[in-house]
């Protein structure tokens, strides 16, 4: 598997921010982190090996980044803009950030509001605060925030702000998500308490830059593992991913349905566990996905679906309202591409029901220009009869330009048009 994406963004951001240089082994390559590379270069950081999965990144020291006159653009990437945004409300100086035509239509308020009461000015379109976002940074105080919605980007965000604060900022979150920048910024030195479900940063921190081995991405691992637990005799090993506990609950619920799942050769890399996860797959039955769950599975949650529909029974997926404000609505997306196909499911505001026991049958469906769904459509596709043609599917590149290849090294026949 290519190494994780939250992981190499916030290696890249952190080494630029940092004394001295950073090596990040395993970066991933793909379009989401080459955004944020693209973005640390426009604001004056040195990076040798972009493009490579050896990156290094020359710090600046703290908030020295230079002025862009042009817009940063951030392409495809969510990770991208929310945590610039974070470091950038330190810098005293005019940025805009922009982004494709799906960015500017995700909403950026849960970062700009706090980074607003931090002393930031931010602007954006509407009261959502859509892209392109202008903003101008300063001085900025220390703030305690409860997040209304468990998000690791607009905690990250939140954290990195507070690194430039004098004080403390501490962040309440109402369930867990990923933890990576609060790990991350351990290792490069700033002091951070994790208590709960609230996470505090100190201060005025002098960061250190590291060597980083990035760890493979569970959340591009997880369309192959869930694939395997769907076919019965299927077993797929996915070799060194991140079994971070914030990561995994993917690999719960698919023992919930049925699989069987088995963790090997533990180890830890950069301060990540990682291990090797065996799948094996026979017939699975219908859950519920909900509460706390869902922002450790917000990115598994295309695909589970996907597998739902041939599984025994009923599967409910609930409390998942941020599906809607991703690369696309994948609420929406999900439910119409999965029908096509002939599965049965009902569309929820928060989610979805789906009915399982369908016969898949092949047909034509559209990825709505979203990596994750377009994954997900061709694991679908593997589980139905007759071909599945998965339209503009190059939108894979966002985050595992390799999946056809990968998908095709399993035994799938795969044709990339």
């Amino acid at each position: 598997m290519p190494g994780d994406k939250s992981i190499s963004h916030r290696a890249l951001l952190l080494g630029a921010i940092a004394d001295g240089t950073t090596v990040v082994e395993n970066c991933l390559v793909a379009d989401d982190v080459l955004s944020t590379a693209r973005c640390l270069r426009q604001l004056g950081v040195n990076l040798d090996g972009v493009g490579t999965t050896t990156v290094v990144v020359h710090g600046v020291g703290g908030a020295n980044f230079f002025p862009c006159k042009e817009p940063l653009d951030c392409g495809n990437s969510g990770t991208t803009m929310r945590l610039l945004m974070g470091i950038l409300a330190a810098h005293p100086f005019e940025s805009w950030l922009t982004g494709d035509a799906s960015l500017q239509k995700r909403p950026m308020d849960r970062v700009a509001i706090p980074l607003q009461r931090m002393g930031a000015k931010v602007e954006g379109r509407t009261g959502r605060y859509l892209p392109p976002i202008r903003m101008r940074g300063g001085k900025l105080r220390p703030i305690e925030w409860a997040l209304p919605v468990a998000s690791a980007q607009a905690k990250s965000a939140i954290l990195l702000a507070g690194l430039f604060a004098d004080g403390v900022t501490l962040v309440y979150e109402p369930a867990p998500s990923r933890d990576h920048t609060e790990r991350m910024l351990k290792a490069f030195g700033a002091e951070v308490v994790v208590q709960g479900q609230s996470v505090a940063v100190v201060g005025r921190a002098k960061l250190r830059g590291q060597k980083i081995v990035v760890p493979s991405d569970p959340s591009s691992a997880a369309f192959f593992l869930c694939g395997a637990a769907a076919m019965p005799d299927a077993e797929v090993t996915a070799e060194g991913i991140s079994i971070n506990p914030t990561r995994t609950a993917f690999l719960s619920l698919l023992r919930q349905m049925g699989a069987t799942v088995i963790v090997q050769n533990e180890r830890e890399q950069s301060g990540e566990p990682v291990a090797d996860v065996t799948v094996k797959g026979g017939k699975l039955k219908g859950i519920t996905i909900a509460g706390n769950l869902i922002p450790q599975v917000i990115d598994e949650l295309p695909v589970l679906a996907a597998i739902a529909a041939v599984a025994d029974g009923v599967t409910v997926i609930r409390n998942a309202e941020e599906l809607r404000v991703k690369e696309s609505d994948r609420i929406a997306v999900m439910v119409s591409e999965l029908r096509k196909l002939g599965a049965k499911v009902d569309e929820l505001p928060d989610g979805m029901v789906i009915h399982g026991e369908a016969k898949l049958r092949g047909a034509e469906v559209e990825s709505h220009g979203d990596h994750r769904v377009a994954m997900a459509l061709a694991i679908a596709g593997l589980l139905a009869e007759g071909e599945t043609i998965v339209n503009d599917a190059d939108c894979v590149a966002i985050s595992f330009p390799q999946f056809p290849q990968v998908l095709a090294s399993l035994g799938a026949e795969v044709t990339m048009a």
